[in-house]
């Protein structure tokens, strides 16, 4: 077992009229199987958080991190594998064509752009740890305000 968390970074993608983009992680996944999450993973050796990000969102989308805006906070917690993680995430904008992700093959099985309103989907299968990427939503809807922007 490692003695340092795992670092990772996240990013919250936020379209044009607001919404955040999350994709559902495949059944078959050692870590929070079937679940809903925000694009994003661990750093490699040498990377930084920045390019952890822009790495991440062109793995698991196909686009391309344009701007980041402003980070949403960071987070420690330990996976269903029992090694513990800091995940810093921030809100992050794209380009690319945005109806039209290119999810990653056997890792994720489908995507959604969410309001703050539509936020219940995100408890699907979440008790491995109680609620996180809900928690993580509603603080990036909080700094997107209420316009979206």
């Amino acid at each position: 077992m490692p003695t340092e968390p795992l670092h990772c970074a996240g990013a919250l993608i936020v379209n044009p009229q607001g919404r955040l983009f999350f994709q559902r992680r495949s059944p078959h996944r050692r870590l929070f199987a079937n679940c809903w999450d925000i694009v994003g993973g661990h750093l490699e050796p040498g990377e930084t958080i920045e390019d952890a990000l822009r790495r991440e969102v062109t793995e698991e989308t196909g686009w391309r991190v344009v701007e980041i805006l402003e980070q949403v906070g960071e987070y420690r917690y330990v996976g269903d594998d029992g090694l513990p993680r800091v995940e810093t995430d921030w809100l992050v904008r794209v380009d690319g064509d945005l109806t039209a992700p290119v999810l990653e093959a056997g890792k994720h099985t489908e995507y959604r752009w969410l309001g703050p309103d539509d936020l219940d989907l995100l408890d699907e299968h979440r008790d491995v740890n109680d609620g996180l990427i809900r928690r993580i939503a509603e603080r990036a809807f909080v700094l997107l305000g209420p316009t979206g922007s």
